[in-house]
């Protein structure tokens, strides 16, 4: 039996999701929000762990937020992300987080099954559209440390929260916020994050 994480922030979608990839069969399938990712991958140790994009708390993980966020990227699992064509930032920070599998969420359920079996297999598996989107999109400017940063930010975190969620001394965050805001050619850090929001970055 494959084992198979879902995570996803809206429990009415990781059920449906689970309960799709349960009826094959073949597959061992839990379902777990963002507060107890974690402690599920690396208790259950799946073969795969599915992640949705767009889902709150997605970003951070996939910008290198801290200790806590790369526990899960580097669990024995393979990451298997689901994404759309219109959030082209999403997938760069997918690509830098060596995600194995991305499977586009207008496509059909049948996709989603076949990819898992594919990622569980350790073979990379990417749909048609989304590469079309990846390869067509801008560059990501910002360093994995400097998303980070301006990630948190754009959460509400203070530079202090930053700051020991990062495991970095204030002054450090500071200078990643002003990299960022250069970076982005942003007055400030208000609109460092408007425009990374625009491209689909944060």
């Amino acid at each position: 039996m494959t084992k198979v994480l879902v995570l996803h922030s809206v429990s009415l979608v990781r059920s449906a999701l689970a309960a799709l990839l349960r009826s094959e069969g073949s597959f061992e399938v839990t379902s777990a929000g963002w507060r107890t990712a974690v402690r599920q991958a690396e208790s259950l140790r799946p073969d795969v762990t599915v992640v949705d994009l767009d889902c709150p708390g997605t970003t951070a993980v996939l910008a290198d937020g801290g200790p806590t966020d790369r526990r899960l990227l580097e669990s024995p699992s393979s990451v298997l992300v689901l994404a759309s064509t219109g959030a082209p930032g999403s997938l760069h920070r997918a690509f830098r987080a060596e995600a194995l599998g991305y499977v586009d969420k207008d496509g059909s359920p049948g996709r989603l099954v076949r990819a898992v079996r594919k990622v569980a297999a350790g073979e990379r598996f990417i749909d048609a559209s989304l590469a079309s989107a990846f390869m067509e999109a801008d560059p990501v400017p910002l360093s994995p440390r400097e998303l980070s940063v301006l990630v948190r930010a754009a959460e509400g975190d203070s530079i202090a929260e930053i700051a020991r969620t990062l495991h970095l001394a204030v002054g450090t965050v500071r200078n990643y916020m002003a990299a960022a805001t250069r970076k982005t050619g942003a007055r400030n850090l208000i609109d460092a994050i408007r425009i990374s929001r625009r491209s689909g970055w944060v």
